[in-house]
């Protein structure tokens, strides 16, 4: 008895503290039709909406399916599983370091109860001021993570620090980090497929979740007429396929889907066709390894087996942490319709969406994927290895010529302005300049001069991040850009620039608007061609000029020289 009466004094102690808690935050949204509970605090938060039907059973590789029934009171107050990650492969055989990390990643074990990987994966978190309301019509940044359509979950980046700080600056605003699939799951190429009507699938997603946003967000208290999307790696690649999926169309319900881009490390990533043979061989082989060669329907076998075999047999291809680099197995191809064309011939057209956007790049963006080719010790052997690996479709005379372009690697070698130093095997730093270049820092200079050439009204602004130049080896690589900036762990110069720059750019569509005075002035790249060349402790201008000929070269060459 006397243990029931303390239990029930201790209750009713608890209760004072427990009706002065502030209420969980609740939002009603209109599509579908929906009361969403949150997470009070500083910062309110909204984790796990749901903005697609799980894309299981026969919907998988599919387009995502939207919701359309209502579902009444949805407690959004926990971070759903992640997608089915494709970290290493199960198979590359040139380095122990990718056989390790698929044994790890790869295995059940670890991707259900450490990862939570689901094929239900397909949900957003919202983060807002606390006491937001509808009709404040706050702006809105949706962020959408990198990986190398690999890897990456959406609540690995915690928008609270930015919505905090978005307060502190007088320009509070809401952000949205949202999930696609990737590895097979989103982005299984081949004729199947595509017949289907099923490429691309990780980046309708993407489009489904920005209508949702359009659809919800005002509920929350955000604008959806003013929308800035923001990605880093192959983030920035899904921002700038979001500008050019249906050839530039953007619209959703008669309202562009959002008014302005950020682009951290990637712009276009130039492709061959998702029927073409390198991406009918991905096909072929995770055909092959799950065992449906023999299948009337090899894309429904796919379907009908397990979650564990499948992502074996999908991870069976060679992978971005190996040899093979960034020569990805599965990205977003050219479809016909979804991705009318290559990204480069969308870029070079400008069949994309005319938003002002921010594109920049990491010093070295290619170091840390040329890591693993220490086999490549000739100038021969690296034309083969590009040849085999990267551009198949390119002649032996292309790619010598564009190797000929980083002969110098004291000049043209990354790290870049280090001389020789740092040329840890006889073709290291050239194949660090190569990658680096076509998969991030010169594509970008290309884009922003096709943006200039046939968009001239278009705002656009872009950056060089040097804040780790003299790190032995890899000197400011790339992913370096998310310690500094979005998730601000040093907190020095480089982070607080670019959290006021880009808080006033999603405000305003202008870095520079109530920075003056603070930061350095962000000119326009169509002013003089500058870069806002980014230190830890400070920053300058510099001409966007570097590798002039290289790039001249890669935009000629640009139809030969795909993944």
């Amino acid at each position: 008895m006397k243990r029931c009466m303390a239990l029930v004094a201790a209750t009713f102690a608890i209760l004072p503290l427990a009706q002065g808690a502030a209420p969980s935050p609740t939002v009603t949204i209109p599509s579908p039709s929906a009361t969403i509970v949150g997470l009070p605090g500083e910062v309110e938060q909204f984790p796990g909406i749901p903005f697609a039907k799980p894309p299981v059973g026969n919907l998988r590789f599919k387009p995502p399916v939207p919701l359309t029934e209502p579902y009444g009171v949805y407690e959004a107050t926990e971070n759903k599983n992640i997608c089915p990650q494709f970290i290493a492969s199960t198979t590359d055989g040139n380095s122990l370091l990718p056989q390790f990390l698929a044994t790890l990643i790869n295995s059940p074990i670890f991707q259900k109860p450490v990862l939570a990987a689901s094929e239900d994966c397909l949900y957003l978190n919202v983060h807002r001021p606390a006491d937001t309301k509808e009709g404040d019509d706050l702006p809105v940044l949706v962020y959408i993570y990198g990986g190398g359509f690999q890897l990456g979950w959406n609540s690995m980046y915690d928008g609270t620090p930015w919505v905090k700080k978005s307060v502190e600056l007088g320009k509070p605003m809401l952000v949205v980090t949202i999930a696609y699939r990737i590895g097979a799951f989103g982005f299984l190429p081949g004729r199947e497929i595509q017949r289907e009507g099923s490429s691309n699938a990780g980046l309708l997603d993407q489009r489904l979740s920005l209508q949702w946003v359009s659809d919800n967000i005002r509920s929350f208290g955000g604008d959806p007429a003013k929308v800035t999307i923001w990605g880093e790696s192959a983030g920035a690649w899904s921002v700038f396929d979001q500008m050019a999926l249906y050839a530039g169309n953007n619209s959703h319900n008669g309202e562009p889907l959002f008014r302005g881009a950020i682009m951290n490390s990637g712009s276009f990533l130039a492709a061959d066709e998702i029927n073409g043979l390198k991406a009918q061989g991905v096909y072929d082989t995770v055909i092959h390894n799950a065992g449906c060669s023999a299948a009337a329907d090899t894309l429904q076998c796919l379907r009908n087996l397990d979650y564990t075999s499948l992502l074996n047999a999908a991870s069976s291809v060679p992978a971005m942490l190996g040899y093979q680099s960034l020569a990805l197995a599965y990205l977003p191809r050219p479809d016909g319709v979804v991705l009318p064309e290559s990204p480069d011939q969308l870029a070079l057209k400008s069949k994309v969406a005319k938003v002002p956007y921010i594109a920049g790049s990491q010093e070295d963006e290619g170091t840390l994927f040329a890591l693993f080719q220490s086999n490549i010790t000739t100038e021969p052997l690296l034309v083969d290895y590009l040849g085999n690996v990267f551009f198949p479709n390119a002649s032996k005379r292309v790619l010598e010529e564009f190797v000929s372009q980083y002969s110098d690697i004291s000049k043209n070698g990354a790290p870049f302005r280090t001389g020789g130093w740092w040329n840890i095997y006889p073709e290291f730093k050239r194949l660090a300049a190569i990658i680096g270049d076509f998969e991030f820092s010169l594509t970008r200079r290309i884009f922003l001069e096709a943006s200039e050439s046939m968009s001239p009204d278009v705002p656009t602004w872009s950056y060089l991040s040097s804040y780790n130049h003299g790190t032995p080896v890899l000197g400011t690589f790339h992913g370096s850009d998310l310690l500094q900036v979005f998730f601000g762990i040093l907190p020095n110069y480089a982070s607080d620039a670019f959290h006021a720059y880009y808080i006033s750019f999603v405000n305003s569509l202008d870095p520079n608007d109530g920075n003056e005075g603070k930061y350095m002035h962000w000119p326009q790249w169509t002013e003089d061609h500058q870069l806002l060349n980014m230190y830890a402790d400070h920053s300058e201008l510099v001409l966007d000029d570097f590798r002039s000929e290289a790039a001249v070269f890669l935009k000629d060459n640009i139809e030969h020289l795909r993944l």
